[in-house]
């Protein structure tokens, strides 16, 4: 049994490595099949992943928002903020003893210049750059709390103060105790200067585009949003061991007009608001695995198709089916494991070259989540695709002739 086993194992290399070309395109493209299903299905894994561990980063556990943020071209700041008279709501959530902080934010489209003559258009985020839950990675974060609002009146001094991140810095070309100009509009915008105190990845991590970070109320000064006090959520940290899903649901009775949502569910919001592009990300996954499957299998039996001539002359020698059937699922098994492997491999590196794209166009790190067992489940894919090509071609060759097979 052993001798029969190494003598199919050199016949099948032999075969193989005669026609050298072939056998390298099929491997090739076994490798192709392989590695878009790893990539397309750890696209689809990290991407929710990413999610979670932004939501998971912001040592927050509950979200009280008023409704999608909406869209309003032609409008100062480009969106509609529908969480109304957010510090006062803040300040009643606050004022809970299973609450430990509660903060107001705000997202807006703002024009930000280094002079007073040209502006990019870029994120800015009404939130405390300060705190543990923000990470400074140059200067310093604010150092006074968010003043301007004065109960109310927004007749509080200003600190024109502003935290940017890396991107918004080396977009404008500026750096710590430089100055910048932001507003609503451009008129605004030139009215409006501010000094960089501190560069932090912390919100541009959170929405995924250059941002500038004021506090609150001076965000809504500058975008003129101050009469309805309107924010995008407020995040809520809760006292140790105090139970979310209680206070959640105690929020939720005392503010109707608003939704109170966990970690999870205020992901899985996010994700149902972009459900056309997850979906076409799962069909792009599936896609993936079934073409990878076709193209691997049309790979193996054209290859065993184009050799059905030299194994109908081997069982005109007197090998047996059984011993042809080895002899076929040894090569397929052979070009599968050899392309699986190198798909696996190439996989790697290509994860890190898009997760770098990645980065430097959306700001999210490690959007491909590439895992152990999705490279195993690829390489077990080029497996089984080819033990099944391997039967399909030995039902085929039981069924053609051998004699009309070595005529023709």
């Amino acid at each position: 049994m052993l001798s029969r086993f190494r003598a199919m194992v050199g016949i099948a290399i032999a075969q193989l490595r005669h026609e050298r070309l072939r056998t390298a395109l099929a491997i090739l493209g076994v490798a192709m099949a392989v590695l878009s299903i790893v990539m397309l299905t750890s696209v689809g894994i990290g991407v929710v992943e990413t999610g979670q561990q932004k939501f998971d980063q912001s040592g927050r556990d509950l979200w009280v928002t008023g409704g999608p943020l909406e869209l309003r071209p032609g409008t100062v700041g480009g969106f509609e903020n529908t969480l109304i008279d957010s510090h006062t709501v803040a300040a009643e959530i606050a004022q809970r003893d299973d609450v430990a902080t509660a903060v107001p934010m705000a997202f807006q489209t703002v024009y930000v210049g280094k002079n007073t003559t040209e502006f990019e258009t870029l994120i800015g985020a009404g939130a405390p750059a300060q705190g543990p839950s923000v990470s400074i990675s140059e200067g310093r974060g604010f150092q006074t709390r968010d003043r301007h609002y004065a109960e109310g009146t927004y007749d509080g001094p200003m600190s024109h103060e502003v935290v940017i991140d890396q991107r918004t810095a080396r977009l404008l070309n500026v750096s710590v105790n430089d100055t910048l100009y932001i507003g609503g509009t451009l008129a605004t915008a030139s009215r409006n200067e501010f000094t960089v105190v501190g560069i932090s990845p912390t919100y541009s991590r959170f929405v995924g585009a250059p941002t500038v970070t004021l506090h609150l109320s001076e965000l809504q000064e500058v975008t003129g949003t101050t009469a309805s006090d309107r924010g995008t959520f407020i995040s809520i940290r809760l006292q140790d061991g105090a139970n979310a899903t209680a206070v959640q649901s105690d929020l939720q009775q005392a503010y109707p007009a608003y939704t109170v949502r966990t970690n999870q569910e205020q992901l899985r919001a996010t994700l149902e608001d972009k459900v056309v592009v997850i979906a076409s990300g799962a069909s792009l996954v599936l896609l993936a695995v079934v073409a990878g499957i076709l193209l691997t299998m049309n790979l193996q039996l054209s290859f065993v198709y184009q050799r059905r001539q030299t194994f109908a002359a081997l069982q005109a020698l007197g090998l047996s089916q059984t011993s042809l059937s080895a002899l076929l699922l040894l090569k397929t098994l052979l070009i599968g494991g050899v392309g699986g492997a190198l798909g696996v491999g190439l996989a790697i590196p290509g994860t890190m070259a898009v997760n770098e794209i990645v980065v430097a166009v959306t700001g999210f790190e490690n959007v491909v989540s590439l895992s152990q067992r999705i490279l195993i489940g690829g390489f077990v894919i080029a497996l089984c695709v080819s033990v099944v090509s391997a039967a399909a071609a030995s039902l085929y060759l039981t069924r053609a002739s051998t004699l009309e097979t070595l005529q023709s």
